[in-house]
């Protein structure tokens, strides 16, 4: 009796399961759409009308890659999908409008263990619903099936996103004056940075549950780990619009202070004022739950801030309202002095949160 040969489905790819997910997340992929992009789902390329770039004077192409991280692995144990995308769509498009470039498109990767046709459009759903929320196209993406190297419910997700800036409306360092005003624009929480110390926290050490009920949250752990991470680039950008901003942070992994400083110029320093502000509760429970300095929390998580601008003092009032008026907390939170011989740090902390 012959043995039958070997096929790409008993080696754990199932085609079928491929295309099935590319048909339920098509509706999704639809609804994340600008008018320059030119057909539809299924080429071996995403297609996006560069003609509507002619508007500009010297346009500059912006791009940035990045991922969820161990995030995914709370939605995996919660098996909540589609909140995922928005975190991935957070993490690309707000390191794009830092220099001021406004989002054009994304692609996506997903990397799973086995192909589960709901699952992975969930997963597609919560980046068109993110892409929606930045005002960017989703033109394209990519599943592949690692069965052997991922286990049948693993996954893992990262995207690219190109933005457009016009070349002498460029933010960063060099523009930053002595006397601007920083301001702090709140997270919703812990965003997609930190989970690995995090995890161990309150899984390996404190031993919590997901579904534990934490009174100081208002909703189960699982709920609030699993927090969307806030989209600002739309905020961004209005704000570039209606005031002078000279230069953005977005406050990803390193903390407040390592992101912040990374705009900050040679001979200025940025002193932000802890008091301005309370971090949300799950900070401060992360903090007594595994015993971490303030320090450890501080260069780990966003403490509570999200993004930051710096402004001219004369632009702050427009920026808070422009801010408040997008549903955006937002509050000075320090100001931009000269650097002394003395002052090591391109950002300094002072002061104790507010209780």
């Amino acid at each position: 009796m012959s043995e039958s040969g070997s096929t790409y489905a008993a080696a754990g790819v199932d085609i079928d399961a491929g295309d099935r997910a590319v048909e339920l997340m098509k509706e999704w992929v639809k609804k994340a759409s600008r008018p320059e992009v030119v057909g539809g789902l299924g080429g071996f390329a995403g297609l996006f009308d560069a003609s509507a770039l002619a508007r500009y004077q010297r346009p500059l192409l912006a791009s940035a890659t990045d991922g969820v991280g161990t995030k995914v692995d709370i939605a995996r144990r919660m098996g909540v999908y589609d909140t995922i995308g928005r975190d991935l769509v957070g993490m690309v498009v707000d390191d794009l409008v830092v220099c001021g470039a406004e989002p054009l498109f994304m692609t996506d990767y997903i990397c799973v263990g086995k192909v589960y046709p709901e699952r992975v459009a969930a997963i597609v759903k919560g980046i068109a619903e993110g892409c929606t929320l930045a005002g960017c196209a989703l033109v394209g993406g990519e599943t592949a099936e690692h069965p052997g190297l991922l286990g049948a419910d693993d996954f893992d997700v990262a995207g690219a996103g190109t933005g457009v800036v016009e070349a002498d409306r460029v933010l960063g360092a060099d523009r930053i004056r002595t006397g601007d005003a920083v301001i702090a624009m709140a997270s919703s929480g812990l965003h997609s940075n930190g989970y690995s110390l995090v995890r161990h926290v309150l899984f390996d050490r404190a031993g919590w549950a997901l579904d534990r009920e934490v009174p100081e949250l208002g909703r189960t752990l699982g709920e609030e780990l699993l927090e969307p991470t806030r989209i600002y680039s739309l905020d961004c950008l209005a704000l570039t619009r209606t005031t002078e901003v000279h230069a953005f942070s977005h406050i990803t992994g390193g903390g407040l202070a390592n992101n912040l400083a990374r705009v900050i110029p040679e001979g200025l320093r940025a002193v932000v004022d802890r008091s301005t502000w309370t971090p949300g509760a799950i900070f401060q429970l992360v903090g007594e739950a595994g015993s971490v300095e303030r320090l450890e929390l501080e260069k780990t998580l966003n403490m509570g801030v999200g993004m930051m601008a710096v402004v001219p003092a004369d632009s702050v009032d427009v920026a808070l309202t422009t801010l408040a008026d997008r549903g955006v907390e937002a509050w000075v939170s320090g100001e931009i002095t000269e650097r002394t011989a003395g002052d090591a740090e391109a950002v300094t902390l002072t002061g104790d949160h507010a209780d």
